[in-house]
């Protein structure tokens, strides 16, 4: 194939366009990456979960992650007041590693990009997708830096554009959430958290005990330094006066337990925010292309699942288009959409169930049965697709609903796994 008519052409070189490529370069095909930035470049995302290490295993990528030192991650704690609980993510009930890493995305994307580049992918930084035509053999159109136009007529195209959603806007493709607007407010603060006070191989997620739709982050780096945000609605935040900086501190200081964990701290890079994150498509499919990850649904930062639905969402992809470009028929929605969808949902039902409430409730439950527990958790390490667990796919919703009924009322510990029905 020539340059401008690889096998595959992908949009975008985070995690899911990096990973696709790898996956595709391994099985034989040409496949050009062409990304609008440059990188090393910052991006928000940065804990991952335990299934988004299975999934860079799967795709020979794990190695090279291991080798670059990033901090090792290996469950979750949740804190409101004095309500605590801890999930540690070798304790779930879907086989799968149980650990993962909380990354600098500047450094993590950077290598998997560079590793897809070693497998055999041609990776080229700014260049602008401009034109996109669908079809058996698609068009799109490219404009680099310099202003030159350039077209490619691959045989097919992803779109891993992430929350830049290229295909989405250009084949008018959005359409609105439904989700309530929020907004994130974050940084990378020097904490200097005293040793021993803090599980630096956890994610803290806090709730403002007097709002709790209120929530913070803290994601802890190797180096004494941890991103933190702030998530609220917009009426919320307008409460605060200031620079963005002073907002920033004012809010977190509206969690006492937050207050007193980052009293010694100070930002190192400025505050920045995210409003009405969340998106979604109206198709995550098409002639001639597919949206994976964030360029197709970006739900909510709370369980840090937009890295675990891209790159499922590369493996799935992978797999179908391996088999189209073969020769083989493949229904995209049947073999790409729905299943991806079904570990969509699940997470969409456990974002519900945080903002209402429900979910706060069983996750703070004390005396849950331990397999529920187990089961609850493998959710929370972003084994959202398997179908062996009850609170994965259509029927989360309800189940999950049902189980914090039993917790308000204090029967969830009498309750075993063959109960949920």
């Amino acid at each position: 194939m020539s340059a401008l008519a690889p096998d595959v052409l992908v949009i975008g070189a985070g995690p899911s366009g990096s990973v696709v490529a790898a996956l595709l370069v391994q099985r034989g095909y040409s496949v050009l990456v062409l990304e609008k930035q440059h990188f090393p470049r910052f991006s928000i995302g940065e804990s991952l979960l335990a299934y988004s290490a299975q999934l860079l295993q799967e795709a020979g990528l794990l190695d090279a992650v291991l080798a670059a030192g990033f901090q090792f991650k290996n469950g979750a704690t949740f804190v409101c007041d004095e309500q605590y609980e801890e999930f540690n993510f070798s304790n779930k009930t879907t086989a799968g590693l149980g650990f993962t890493f909380q990354v600098l995305r500047s450094e993590f994307d950077h290598l998997l990009a560079k590793e897809a580049e070693r497998l055999g992918a041609t990776v080229r930084y700014g260049v602008e997708i401009t034109a996109m035509t669908p079809g058996e053999q698609p068009t799109v159109t490219a404009r680099t830096e310099a202003g030159e136009v350039e077209i490619y007529r691959p045989r097919f195209v992803l779109d891993a554009s992430g929350f830049g959603r290229t295909l989405a806007r250009l084949l008018e493709l959005e359409k609105p959430s439904d989700f309530p607007v929020r907004a994130a407010r974050f940084a990378h603060v020097q904490d200097n958290i005293v040793a021993g006070v803090f599980d630096r191989q956890k994610i803290r997620i806090g709730i403002n005990p007097t709002d709790r739709d209120v929530w913070s982050w803290v994601i802890p780096f190797p180096n004494g330094v941890s991103s933190v945000g702030i998530v609220a609605t917009r009426e919320h935040l307008a409460k605060y006066t200031g620079t963005p900086e002073e907002q920033y501190w004012a809010i977190m200081a509206d969690e006492p337990k937050l207050r007193t964990l980052l009293g010694n701290a100070h930002t190192v890079r400025p505050v920045g925010e995210i409003v009405g994150y969340a998106a979604n498509v109206k198709t995550l499919h098409g002639p001639g292309f597919a949206l994976l990850g964030n360029a197709a649904e970006f739900l909510d930062p709370v369980f840090s699942s937009g890295v675990t639905i891209a790159l499922h969402s590369a493996k799935l992809a992978a797999i179908a288009l391996d088999r189209q470009l073969r020769g083989e028929a493949v229904d995209w929605q049947h073999e790409f959409a729905e299943p991806l969808m079904f570990g969509v949902e699940t997470f969409r039902t456990f974002v519900t169930g945080w903002y209402d409430r429900s979910l706060q409730d069983v996750i703070f439950f004390p005396s849950k049965e331990p397999t529920i527990h187990r089961m609850i958790c493998s959710v929370l390490a972003g084994y959202a697709w398997d179908p062996a667990n009850p609170y994965n796919g259509p029927q989360s919703g309800r189940r999950l609903r049902a189980l914090a009924g039993m917790c308000r009322d204090g029967t969830a510990s009498k309750v075993g796994a063959s109960g949920l029905t």
